[in-house]
């Protein structure tokens, strides 16, 4: 009595591993993990900025100041600054907000680490329809692209104009983004 075997080649096993093989690629690239990983960096950034600038709002609407100037009636601004820049009115700023009880010391620490995306901050104390802006690069492409748009729509706005040509720089000013151009997110 002859015994039949059943089961795969060797043959067709390498042919389905191959088949296996191609649909990971292909899931992969779509999914793109770098894109999602910066994606996430960036929004943790937007995170940073939003909650920089509501304890600056806070800050106001308790003190009739801005945590940069020294009383009411200050017209002082603060120029370009970044969080992870040591000295300057930014770092004064921070320190401000954490003795107020607006941020935390732990915030603080995170935004100012050098590995930190930096947060740049910029308010013009004489303009009429003032508003401070924490503004960051973006490393993602969506975001990039939302900067751009955004920077686009921000060119005739008068308490933007100063920082217009550190935020906007070259092509962002007409909306479209292409690689290469970093355009940053300002809020609000």
């Amino acid at each position: 009595m002859k015994k039949i075997m059943r089961g795969f080649t060797m043959i067709e096993l390498l042919i389905v591993i191959a088949i296996l093989g191609i649909l990971a690629v292909a899931v992969l690239s779509a999914i793109n993990p770098l894109e999602q990983i910066r994606r996430g960096r960036d929004t943790g950034s937007r995170s940073d900025a939003e909650q920089l600038l509501n304890a600056v709002e806070r800050y106001y609407a308790m003190k009739g100041y801005m945590p940069w100037q020294t009383s009411e009636g200050d017209t002082t601004g603060i120029a370009w600054e970044a969080s992870t820049d040591a000295g300057g009115l930014f770092e004064t700023s921070l320190s401000e907000l954490v003795s107020a009880d607006e941020i935390k010391q732990g915030f603080t620490s995170r935004i100012t680490q050098s590995t930190a995306n930096p947060i740049m901050i910029f308010y013009d104390g004489t303009s009429t329809s003032n508003s401070a802006y924490a503004c960051f690069l973006p490393q993602s492409k969506a975001m990039k692209k939302d900067g751009a748009a955004e920077c686009a729509q921000r060119t005739a706005q008068l308490d933007f104009t100063g920082i217009l040509d550190s935020a906007c720089v070259g092509g962002c000013q007409t909306g479209t983004w292409t690689e290469g151009l970093d355009c940053y997110l300002c809020l609000p």
